[in-house]
């Protein structure tokens, strides 16, 4: 038998993969894919907290603001993966967790099969990934109290058969929620205390590798992400925090056609999060209850709200918007 006439050699029956990357997402790799911050929301990641919030006893040291209590936390955990599921969005788990009732609950259910305890703020999933067309760039926190957290996701991901296009290395950090969709090829990317230079480079890179273009973005001190000066509710329409926004953000918005709005009230940004929520489609969206001043506002630009209550998980210093890692919008 002459082996070079084998399909194995390229011969007869050989079958070239001419397909590219994205066009095999949702049948070779599993379904995932982001290309904006608007477009309905399909699918998404979360981590039920557990007994790691004994950590918060002492709040400063794992980057909290308060102590949680874990029962409390995790009902309001149940009620926002609740919020998303009646939105007809499938959510996943990071650590497999299995159904769970809105009844307030300690469970050993989600810990890694090591036993080991995840670190105390995994439950911030939009920090650890930022999902592309064609799969996650993975993030790399950049706080010591935070290594690790990117491992488990990427375990996650690699579950649910998502490439995962790129890990930030070296001594470059990156936090997803530094970076945002503003159009179907072009993302806005933040450096400052959770996204350094070199990690941003690496990002940039990576994107620019599948044709989309970076804009990069400085934060202004005594800022955390982009995710909490800035949000999408609609292809035009962004709402940011009054004097957190840089001109080279502005600027990019109005060339991108995006209508700017500001928050109007300042301490339902502060205490409330009333900023930090996500969108599941145009101009519908899911946020943190007790804000009527903001709530009001949203719906004055013809916004539907639907708020969970989040005043226990606000005091581990996230939000919606950071509890959430987005898997799959719809690209139509």
């Amino acid at each position: 038998m002459d082996m070079l006439t084998t399909a194995a050699y390229g011969g007869q029956g050989w079958s070239p993969r001419t397909s590219s990357l994205r066009q095999e997402i949702g049948q070779v790799w599993g379904a995932c894919g982001v290309l904006s911050e608007w477009s309905p929301l399909q699918a998404v990641l979360l981590h039920r907290p557990g007994r790691e919030l004994d950590a918060s006893a002492d709040p400063n040291a794992v980057q909290m603001l308060a102590p949680l209590d874990i029962g409390r936390a995790q009902s309001q955990h149940d009620a926002l993966a609740s919020a998303y599921r009646q939105a007809g969005v499938t959510v996943q788990y990071v650590m497999q967790t299995p159904q769970v009732s809105l009844t307030p609950q300690v469970s050993d259910a989600a810990l890694p099969s090591s036993g080991e305890l995840p670190p105390p703020n995994s439950m911030f999933v939009a920090d650890l990934m930022f999902m592309t067309p064609e799969g996650a760039i993975l993030g790399r926190p950049a706080s010591t109290i935070r290594a690790g957290e990117e491992r488990l996701v990427a375990r996650r991901l690699a579950d649910l058969g998502i490439p995962i296009l790129r890990s930030v290395r070296g001594t470059g950090t990156f936090e997803g929620a530094d970076a945002m969709w503003i159009a179907s090829a072009a993302v806005l990317l933040a450096r400052g205390l959770r996204t350094n230079a070199e990690g941003a480079a690496q990002v940039a890179s990576m994107l620019q590798e599948i044709g989309v273009e970076v804009i990069q973005v400085d934060l202004p001190a005594g800022t955390m992400h982009l995710m909490g000066q800035l949000r999408f509710a609609d292809r035009n329409l962004a709402i940011g925090w009054p004097d957190r926004l840089s001109g080279r953000t502005i600027d990019a918005l109005t060339d991108y056609g995006h209508t700017l709005v500001f928050l109007p009230d300042a301490a339902e940004a502060v205490h409330g999060m009333a900023l930090n929520f996500v969108t599941l489609g145009p101009r519908h969206i899911v946020m943190p209850a007790g804000n009527p001043i903001t709530q009001a506002f949203y719906e004055g630009l013809g916004i539907t709200c639907h708020t969970v209550q989040m005043d226990e998980l606000a005091k581990a210093a996230g939000g919606i918007g950071c509890l959430t890692g987005i898997l799959q919008r719809a690209q139509a």
